[in-house]
């Protein structure tokens, strides 16, 4: 794998004082990865970012290039350590975060994608989950997985491949395939093909593996007829992931934390007690609450998942996934071109003083918790001649704080808990008006995490916890900072009528028309 060091950004370059040593952190997201460098001190000294590409090639298929998403991640490694001066030597561990579910088959010998990464917001498999659950299995995957009978999750993509692929279903057989989902391909390359692992947060999320006994599961393996030999070895989240290779990083830095993004950011804002909550609005809404040692078995639509997997012990959670939430404001820019920036939506929401009724449900792929429909498709509703683009902008940054309360109060009715507070992350929390509203929505406080990179400081602490950068969870909780805190401000009527019109609006997402 190589990279071009003429696309560097070397303008910011700003050498630092030697001597100390660092944690270095990847997230690797959906359309976007990064590096970043955190001090003892939780702060970000320097980071790098680098976009990536995301092709939708039919109605609900999305694609990603696997090598285009390594490539651009150890660009993003090799600039951060240009701009800020620090290089390999002073890195005392390396933490991955990764978008999860998303799935990647490759050729155990020649180490290439025998196919396109499937994303995570792919439909494509829904005939194959319509198939199992009509054969009956869908209270046995959940009983086992924690989780929903959805295209969401990562098994019936690798069946996929197996089934459409020309000569997949032999080589895997034979042994010769390897599967992965984003952080298993990066650290099987950066490792220089050393080491094939992945940890119990992203294995939880494959739909093949039992939260209870903590291992891969015959039975589901057997239902998709996937080989076992194509599986990833399970580790700890902070622990040994081998070292980067020499033609990445001269020192080889140890990998010694991995969590998918959204456990990442849960352990980033330290929810480490049973109730701790957080919602992180990023491509999609995921809201995760810590249920301790108890499978919490959801009646509204959620899913149990590994939360946190530290310290040679696993908290589970609740998880709502919503799958189009900052995309959405992708979309008004990119599809639409009716904004620039994203930084433009908060005022211009706000230069309305109502949503006029006007709706925006961003079912582009379906709708996720606590619906899970992936019939359903996008849907604006309640325009009328006086609408324009206000109107429009105005209901996109909405439709995020609705979908989150949905998700929120379901999380409520499963756990037996009222929530006092919402801990919020991500690039749409800094949007002051999609915050007010969620709070005015929720009847809660909603308090922003001061980094935007909450997901990258998780994968560093469970890094920097392997390796004695830090001491303990305490030490992490007591230098973990809250940022602006929103109250809630809303009119009980205006609330009401607000939610009553979402709720008209997602019906009608999910009517078929034949």
């Amino acid at each position: 794998m190589s990279f071009n060091l003429a696309e560097l950004n070397l303008a910011d370059h700003a050498f630092t004082v030697p001597g100390s040593s660092y944690i270095m952190a990847l997230d690797s997201g959906t359309t976007s990865v990064r590096a970043l460098i955190v001090d003892e001190y939780d702060d970000i000294v320097a980071q790098a970012s680098k976009p990536i590409s995301v092709s939708y090639p039919a109605s609900g298929w999305v694609e990603q290039d696997p090598m285009e998403i390594l490539a651009s991640q150890i660009a993003v490694m090799a600039e951060v350590q240009f701009k800020s001066g620090i290089h390999s030597d002073r890195i005392a561990a390396i933490g991955i975060s990764n978008q999860r579910e998303t799935c990647v088959v490759w050729d155990r010998d020649s180490g290439q994608p025998i196919y396109n990464a499937i994303g995570w917001q792919c439909r494509r498999t829904a005939p194959i989950v319509e198939g199992l659950v009509e054969a009956g299995y869908e209270e046995m995957i959940r009983e086992k997985t924690g989780l929903k009978l959805d295209p969401y999750f990562s098994a019936t993509k690798i069946k996929w491949i197996l089934d459409n692929v020309s000569g997949a279903r032999e080589a895997a057989e034979a042994g010769e395939l390897m599967f992965g989902t984003v952080d298993t391909w990066l650290i099987y390359n950066l490792t220089g093909g050393t080491v094939y692992a992945t940890d119990y947060t992203n294995a939880s999320r494959t739909m093949l593996f039992n939260i209870h006994t903590l291992d891969w599961d015959d039975e589901l393996l057997a239902m998709l007829d996937i080989p076992r030999s194509m599986l990833p070895e399970v580790r700890w989240s902070s622990g040994d992931f081998g070292h980067v290779s020499s033609e990445v990083m001269t020192h080889m830095p140890p990998i010694t934390g991995v969590a998918g993004d959204q456990q990442a950011s849960f352990f980033g804002h330290c929810c480490f007690e049973r109730g701790d909550t957080k919602n992180t609005y990023g491509t999609g809404c995921f809201m995760l609450m810590n249920t301790g040692d108890e499978v919490v078995r959801s009646d509204n639509g959620l899913i149990a998942t590994i939360g946190i997997a530290e310290g040679g012990k696993v908290s589970y959670a609740l998880e709502g996934s919503i799958f189009h939430a900052g995309s959405v404001i992708q979309w008004l820019r990119d599809k639409l071109a009716i904004i620039t920036d994203a930084a433009e939506t908060a005022d211009i929401a706000r230069s309305l003083s109502d949503n006029a009724g006007c709706y925006l449900v961003p079912a582009f792929s379906g709708l996720g918790s606590p619906w899970w429909d992936p019939t359903a498709r996008g849907i604006i509703a309640g325009l009328t001649a006086a609408s324009d683009r206000a109107t429009i902008v105005r209901a996109a940054c909405e439709s995020m704080a609705y979908q989150s309360y949905d998700v929120l109060h379901a999380m409520e009715a499963d756990a037996g808990v009222k929530l006092e507070s919402l801990s919020v992350d991500g690039a749409a929390s800094r949007n002051e008006f999609i915050m007010q509203f969620q709070s005015d929505l929720l009847g809660i406080p909603v308090v922003q995490s001061e980094s935007v990179e909450t997901t990258a400081l998780g994968a560093a602490y469970l890094a920097g916890l392997a390796v004695g950068y830090w001491e303990d969870r305490e030490e992490l909780a007591q230098n973990h900072a809250r940022g602006r805190r929103f109250e809630p401000q809303g009119d009980a009527e205006d609330t009401a009528r607000y939610l009553a019109g979402w709720h008209d609006a997602v019906a009608r997402t999910r009517t078929v028309i034949e």
